[in-house]
């Protein structure tokens, strides 16, 4: 008994000596990464900065894929860097000489050439908790940063929730360009919890979400009046939306305010999917429902001085509409549907859809997820082909999808537009 006890402790012994030298040999295999992005805000010699550049400065080497960074697009006209944090790689990024870490930098290029770029220095999804004096110390130093390279001194402005104008911060604006860097109001509070700091920057002449960031006022600086001049035709003779900026909503469940980001970029408005979020109260583990979405949704449109409307919502019965947040609207037949996805693409406004995934064929093939709640945004239609064009927040290779009008019917759990109200 005595020599099995001792077997089976030589044994265990012997087990945990090979558990610790894989964990170690793991370890050491490891990888980590930096990047440095201080040259992204470096002006004037930013703006010379093409796609081919950022290739050549972030070589994917050995990977599969590029460690450092994603192209959001087929035409390589957005790309991503963000943070990670796994168990075989850590890629880290940093501002100010190395001294402010960030997690995530949206760079946008516009006639092959920098136009702005969007950096998530801080978001508590991302980051956890930080102590107010690091936030303290990043804010200050990417302001004297700003204040630098933009050689102006910058203009306070305050949040203003009743009028739709949701942070604080700083806005510089000089011949040199444009910036801005915000929070949340309460961030100021040392007793309260910061929850993103964000930080915009782009030539003088950018418009869109780059000049909404800059103004005092809340909205869209995008008239309904000029979306229609978005309306193309598509090779394959689709009658779509073109222009609308893409986001990779990455592993969260932030389909719904990923694709509402990318609305608002659309319309010139100024909020990222992590605010949204915030706002919303969107939880990424609840998945996409329907009546959720339209509660969220419903109760942020005026914040943003847009107009939000459910046109069709999945019920027992079919689709119908919403009334009262209630099931008691009269039913929608397929033809109204596609009445109202005609309508509405001709006038330049894509449409939030809410649907099953995975239950009917698309083109190109389902590859992100096999089945579930998800949101995409409705941007054409075909009529000779009698398809549907929509996009998903899932990066390059996502602006432009199609499927059957029948199967898209049958796949609907909520059809909504959101649009400015301003004409």
């Amino acid at each position: 008994m005595l020599l099995f006890s001792r077997l089976r402790s030589n044994s265990s012994h012997l087990l945990w000596i090979v558990a610790f030298t894989l964990a170690a040999a793991s370890k050491a295999s490891a990888k980590e990464l930096k990047g440095d992005l201080d040259f992204l805000l470096d002006l004037p010699s930013a703006y010379n900065l093409t796609p081919a550049d950022l290739d050549a400065r972030f070589p994917k080497g050995d990977w599969q894929r590029n460690p450092y960074f994603t192209w959001l697009t087929e035409e390589h006209n957005r790309a991503i860097f963000q943070t990670k944090r796994l168990d075989d790689l850590t890629v880290l990024f940093t501002l100010g000489g190395g001294t402010v870490p960030l997690e995530e930098a949206i760079v946008d290029f516009e006639d092959g050439k920098f136009l702005g770029i969007t950096i998530s220095i801080y978001n508590r999804g991302d980051g956890g908790t930080i102590t107010p004096a690091d936030f303290k110390t990043r804010f200050t130093t990417m302001g004297k940063h700003l204040g630098t390279v933009l050689a102006c001194s910058p203009v306070r402005r305050e949040a203003k929730p009743t009028v739709g104008l949701l942070t604080d911060g700083f806005v510089w604006v000089s011949a040199r360009g444009k910036a801005v860097l915000e929070h949340n109001p309460e961030a100021d509070d040392d007793k309260v919890d910061v929850e993103f700091l964000r930080l915009r920057l782009a030539r003088r002449e950018a418009g869109g979400a780059y000049e909404a960031a800059t103004q005092a006022k809340p909205g869209a600086t995008v008239t309904l009046s000029q979306l229609p001049a978005n309306v193309k035709t598509h090779p394959s003779g689709a009658t779509y939306i073109s222009g609308i900026p893409m986001v990779d909503q990455g592993n969260k469940g932030y389909c719904t305010v990923a694709t509402t980001q990318r609305l608002f970029e659309y319309y010139g408005i100024v909020c990222d999917m992590h605010q949204l979020a915030q706002i919303a109260g969107s939880d990424p583990e609840k998945g996409t429902n329907s009546l959720t979405i339209n509660e969220e949704l419903g109760a942020i449109d005026h914040l943003f001085k847009t107009r939000f409307e459910c046109l069709a919502l999945r019920h027992t019965t079919g689709l119908v509409e919403l009334v009262e947040n209630k099931y008691v609207g009269d039913p929608v037949p397929e033809s109204r549907f596609n009445g109202f996805i005609e309508k509405y693409i001709k006038e330049g406004i894509p449409l939030l859809w809410s649907l099953e995934v995975g239950v009917y064929p698309e083109d190109p093939p389902l590859k992100n997820q096999s089945g579930g709640g998800h949101m995409r945004m409705i941007i054409g239609f075909d009529e000779a082909n009698q398809k549907i064009v929509f996009s998903d927040s899932w990066g390059a290779g996502h602006e432009f999808k199609t499927m059957a009008k029948k199967d898209v019917f049958k796949a609907t759990t909520g059809l909504f537009v959101m649009k400015p109200t301003v004409r």
